[in-house]
């Protein structure tokens, strides 16, 4: 069973450079968050609260897969100038490193995630290698999706808090008790995670689909098979491991395959079909690697995809 750890290090706030160009109502030049992925938006946004001081940008806002986004010159400029920049500093987002080499604003704080929350996969030596030859997984066997574990998420909350409080102290009590009331919910969606697993008939579930959900079954030690590890760029499964991942699902009577956000579910129906009862449900977690500028202004929040995400996994596991 691979185990996630969680080792809390200093927060990584490169010098590098830009300046501000909006500003608030009273003329003031507006502090630029720049954040690459959607949960450190929506994040920022709970911290900011209603500061007029402080404008937020998304880059990926457009529905992209974070793993196949590729930046414009409008991004690679807006990185170079911004005032705070929030970023994986995984594979998927390499070429941000390559965009702070011509930053332009030497007082700009980097927050780049992996560095708060190191949540290595712990795997014995032989397995990771063979995972590396099997798969051609990313190096040290590091899954970048560290932002689907609510513990994970208070981490960042208040890195991210205090480089606000830094760029602007005049209102660093402000984003300091945002932080605060919002790590509070993050803690108690945790809390209700826990207790709903822990209650439930299962504590294994299978995933017939590309898996970047390993930091959320570690956290409550759930169980799991999958198709593919992490975000694989492979989209068909063999015969072989639907076979297998059907006679899973028969052994522990599992009542559902989980799929991620989007999927077309082919390799869900094809182990269902597999299976002695074929009749298991369908069900999605949302890694919320696409969202889009539409779903912001629907409403969708870091906190009401994890509050699906817990009603679809306790379906799952009862």
């Amino acid at each position: 069973m691979i185990k996630a750890k969680i080792i809390p290090v200093l927060i990584c706030m490169t010098v590098l450079a830009g300046c501000a160009s909006a500003q608030d109502s009273e003329g003031k030049d507006k502090i630029n968050v720049i954040c690459t992925v959607f949960p450190e938006y929506d994040w920022t946004r709970e911290i900011i609260g209603e500061s007029e001081g402080v404008g937020v940008t998304l880059l990926a806002d457009n529905g992209t897969d974070f793993h196949s986004y590729q930046p414009s010159t409008e991004d690679i400029v807006a990185i170079s100038g911004c005032d705070i920049l929030v970023y994986i500093g995984g594979e998927s987002d390499k070429w941000v490193d390559d965009a702070l080499k011509n930053a332009v604003n030497p007082d700009m704080k980097v927050i780049k995630l992996t560095e708060i929350a190191e949540s290595e996969l712990l795997v014995e030596p032989e397995t990771l290698e063979e995972e590396h030859e099997e798969h051609e997984e990313e190096e040290h066997g590091f899954d970048e999706h560290i932002w689907l574990s609510l513990k994970n998420a208070s981490l960042f909350c208040g890195a991210i808090a205090e480089a606000l409080s830094s760029a602007d102290a005049e209102n660093a009590d402000t984003y300091r008790k945002n932080a605060e009331e919002y790590i509070s919910k993050l803690d108690k969606l945790d809390s209700d995670f826990e207790e709903k697993v822990q209650t439930a008939k299962r504590k294994t579930v299978l995933f017939g689909d590309r898996f970047p959900f390993v930091y959320m079954m570690e956290d409550y030690g759930i169980s799991y098979y999958a198709a593919f590890p992490g975000c694989s760029s492979e989209t068909d499964a063999g015969f072989d491991t639907v076979v297998n991942l059907a006679k899973e699902m028969d052994r522990d009577s599992l009542p559902a395959v989980l799929t991620i956000e989007g999927s077309d579910c082919n390799i869900a129906e094809a182990i269902i079909s597999n299976t002695k009862g074929k009749n298991q449900k369908i069900l999605a977690l949302d890694s919320m690697q696409t969202v889009s500028k539409k779903d912001i202004e629907g409403g969708k929040t870091y906190l009401s995809v994890m509050e699906k995400n817990i009603e679809v996994l306790t379906e799952a596991l009862n």
